[in-house]
């Protein structure tokens, strides 16, 4: 069996255990979604008890459910919020609790809230004059290992986003990368491919576990892209124009 069918697998049996164990929890159906599970508050809370969390000024985290409570605290305290896109299709979103009422802080971490109480960033241009130096990255994950592997959804979006800001000296390997997920979520192991980008700190509410990896990607590998990722987001047709990268 290849990499990319192995990695589906792994996918399908997560989903599957999630809704047979009843810890799959809204918006459902779970499959193609990084899915919320029972327990993402109380990770949400463990992952801001660390020192990685507390330091950290400028987060960025993925827009998807089970990280929702990740944002609402990062807004609580007072953090400088990053959220791309869905799709990454119009870029970032930047958002500043200091600009928002405190009632509104649970609206502004959805991503409806997020278009209307944040800021767009839909060019390379608005990223680097707006977006400073990000001090920790949250994703989303549908499955990780105990080497701190991950896998999203399957469609790379994470990957990109790293690539993009990598390239414009937002995030770099000291950056340390954290993901809140279910104990279910945890798998053997997870086969790696040279676009992935690992983790640091893998968050359950049960538990949290280290892991001093160093090897993230740099930049955009045009080898890891479609073309038709290269047509719905216009930050990598615009990266092309500017030469940071070539496709064949």
């Amino acid at each position: 069996m290849d990499i990319d069918s192995v990695r589906a697998e792994i996918r399908e049996k997560i989903w599957r255990l999630l809704e047979e164990t009843g810890e799959a929890m809204p918006p459902k159906p779970i499959r193609g979604r990084i899915p919320n599970f029972r327990g993402a508050e109380i990770a949400a809370k463990e992952l801001s008890s660390l020192e990685e969390w507390k330091k950290a000024e400028v987060v960025k985290i993925n827009p998807d459910s089970p990280q929702r409570p990740v944002r609402v605290q990062a807004l609580k305290e007072g953090k400088l919020l990053i959220m791309p896109t869905p799709r990454i299709k119009r870029g970032f979103l930047l958002i500043n609790p200091s600009l928002i009422p405190k009632s509104y802080y649970s609206f502004a971490s959805t991503i409806r809230g997020a278009f209307k109480f944040g800021k767009l960033l839909p060019t390379l241009r608005d990223i680097e004059k707006e977006i400073p130096k990000i001090d920790l990255v949250v994703e989303g994950s549908v499955a990780v290992d105990r080497n701190c592997n991950r896998l999203g959804k399957g469609e790379g979006y994470g990957d990109i986003e790293w690539g993009i800001l990598s390239l414009l000296g937002k995030v770099d390997k000291k950056t340390p990368i954290a993901t809140t997920v279910s104990e279910i979520q945890i798998v053997k192991d997870i086969p790696k491919k040279s676009h992935d980008l690992p983790l640091n700190i893998i968050v359950t509410p049960k538990r949290i576990i280290r892991c001093n990896r160093c090897d993230k990607p740099f930049g955009i590998i045009p080898e890891s892209l479609k073309k038709e990722k290269i047509n719905e987001i216009p930050l990598l047709d615009e990266l092309i124009r500017l030469g940071y990268f070539k496709v064949r």
